[in-house]
């Protein structure tokens, strides 16, 4: 490992970037030093500005791949080399504003019943009733489970914070069920193949979009397909905003506001429930009665 490449690494430790961040950034600086066959430390303001037009119109990378690139070369050379010429504004290509395939309730629920395996029924409901990312439901431990207070404790979400998670009653009543089943010891989803590892995001990708498919619902997107479900399902129940911003885990609430946009004649309710799981469960029974 270069000097360099070290102290970036470390840079970005101290400020307690995310693992998987560290690997897209040094991956950016590593392609910028490849590009100009030299060390970044040598190159000019003019030199990144063409950098990041190279990757913008002649790679034709996404407007999210280019700002990356932008802001892990601007971590480089203002945090680590100390080179505030850098810190000024460069354009790249503006994130396109796309509203998502929203799920409603009845596919969320036919994913689920489409499932027949219930460690991974267990996987899609937790996803669902928390509003996790893919990376926080691999990450969860059965000591994330305070089933004394119904909290589930998301440790190191994006931007390297913690934060409690309501757990209705329903989800943890499965949970407990999936416990005595299945008894894991650390992970709550190890691998089956490695069961002293936590299942990778991959792998449970991959179950949510056979399942998917399976359950006939044809809507574009992935699993974070289920944590926008869980936001714009507890909005139109009546939650309010800064309570959603808080179980999201969003440092600024401009991005929780972004559900209120997608959903602008939700219902308001001055006693909002948070028990997604059991609201399907009931629509369930009612379907068959």
């Amino acid at each position: 490992m270069t000097p360099l490449r070290q102290q970036m690494l470390t840079a970005m430790q101290m400020r307690g970037y995310s693992p998987r961040t560290h690997d897209a950034y040094l991956r950016v600086v590593q392609g910028l030093a490849l590009h100009y066959r030299q060390s970044p430390e040598r190159l000019s303001l003019e030199q990144i500005r063409a950098y990041l037009e190279h990757l913008a119109c002649e790679r034709h990378l996404s407007a999210s791949t280019c700002r990356q690139a932008l802001h892990a070369i601007r971590f480089l050379f203002v945090q680590v080399l100390k080179r505030p010429d850098l810190d000024e504004p460069i354009p790249v290509p503006k994130l396109p504003q796309r509203i998502p395939e929203l799920l409603t309730r009845d596919e969320v629920a036919r994913i689920l019943a489409a499932c027949t395996n219930d460690k991974h029924q267990m996987m899609l409901e937790v996803c669902y009733g928390c509003g996790l990312r893919v990376s926080e439901l691999c990450r969860l431990k059965v000591s994330s489970i305070d089933g004394q207070r119904h909290l589930l404790r998301v440790t190191q979400g994006k931007g390297a914070k913690d934060r409690p998670v309501i757990l209705p009653d329903t989800l943890l009543q499965h949970l407990q069920v999936y416990w005595q089943r299945y008894r894991p010891s650390d992970w709550l989803f190890p691998s089956t193949l490695m069961p002293e590892a936590a299942l990778s995001p991959s792998s449970i990708q991959k179950v949510y979009l056979r399942v998917k498919a399976a359950a006939g619902v044809r809507r574009q997107g992935g699993i974070h397909g289920l944590r926008h479900a869980y936001a714009t399902h507890l909005l139109e129940g009546g939650l309010p905003i800064h309570q959603l911003q808080h179980l999201l885990g969003h440092s600024d609430i401009r991005t929780t506001l972004r559900y209120v946009h997608w959903l602008p004649g939700g219902a308001q309710r001055s006693d909002p429930d948070t028990d997604l799981i059991a609201r399907l469960e009931g629509r369930a029974k009612v379907s068959h009665g």
